[in-house]
């Protein structure tokens, strides 16, 4: 059902992206021949790009490629723009599967220690951190953690991604801890919220009184239960994620898709900001998807 629903999605996406940038001021030929180039070169190639057409003309134009696969040919980097797409891909994947795997140790851990301690000193910390967490700027922790970690300290570097894996963890450690930072407190929440209205139902009581161990009850019941909703507001985040790697991509100077989106924004390369809006928005149905068999394993009852 939610492959349907990409459809529909997809081709919002598609429309809006492209007014968007239509709306956006700015030439994108002037942009890339300069102001010194001759009319006639610069009708040329508004005829070569198809840009020369009207509106209507050049999305419908757009639209009948994508069907084909066809994402365009990129303005500024003169090669077809799923080439850019497979080159600075997998870096941004990578980035958002490190920060996951940073994210989840904490929250479980937290949530986990908070809501065993309701209102205790522990749980009013934790609690406080997470306000704390949640009122500080990605973009600004982003900066400071490379001035003081990369460049005061210097045992992380502050751009790149390294030509190896353990090159790829070392680059992408301060991106991935920047965003980090930002997203345990909001999953805490949700988890720790969830975890204290399980512990209140009558089956704990029920389950205690017929003599099952409370780690048993916790670890089997309590804990699956309490995931459901977190794991929904996880796939939220997933998509923050992807578009939140436009600002620790641009600070860090991170070869991925975040970063070539701004990159192409500021020169107006239309095809290349579509196409990867495009894979953004593809990625994240991909992602609802998959939270969706998930939870269905977990409860039988929701239905991807």
């Amino acid at each position: 059902m939610r492959l349907l629903q990409a459809v529909p999605v997809l081709f919002g996406v598609s429309i809006i992206t492209f007014a968007l940038m239509v709306a956006t001021p700015g030439d994108p030929i002037r942009l890339l021949v300069g102001d010194h180039a001759s009319p006639e070169t610069v009708a040329a190639l508004r005829d070569q790009y198809g840009l020369d057409a009207p509106i209507h003309v050049q999305y419908l134009k757009y639209i009948t490629n994508l069907a084909t696969g066809d994402l365009g040919k990129s303005l500024r980097y003169r090669v077809p723009v799923s080439q850019l797409i497979a080159q600075h891909y997998p870096v941004t994947l990578f980035l958002v599967l490190y920060t996951i795997v940073l994210t989840l140790p904490p929250v479980f851990a937290l949530s986990v220690w908070s809501a065993k301690r309701q209102n205790g000193p522990a749980d009013q910390i934790i609690r406080l951190l997470g306000v704390l967490g949640l009122a500080v700027p990605v973009f600004w922790l982003a900066l400071l953690l490379a001035r003081f970690f990369g460049v005061t300290l210097g045992w992380f570097p502050v751009s790149g991604f390294g030509a190896t894996i353990p090159a790829h963890f070392l680059h992408l450690f301060l991106p991935a801890l920047s965003t980090m930072i930002w997203v345990v407190p909001i999953l805490v929440r949700t988890l720790r919220s969830a975890l204290l209205d399980e512990m209140n139902r009558d089956y704990v009581l029920t389950g205690m009184a017929k003599g099952l161990g409370e780690r048993q009850i916790f670890r089997k019941h309590i804990l699956p239960n309490s995931i459901l909703p977190t794991l929904n507001l996880f796939a939220v985040i997933v998509a923050y994620l992807l578009g939140g790697s436009v600002i620790v991509e641009t600070v860090y100077a991170v070869p991925g898709m975040g970063k070539l989106m701004v990159e192409s924004i500021l020169a107006r390369d239309y095809f290349v900001v579509q196409g990867a809006t495009l894979v953004f928005a593809m990625t994240t149905i991909l992602v609802m998807l998959a939270v969706d068999v998930v939870s269905a394993l977990i409860d039988p009852r929701v239905t991807p």
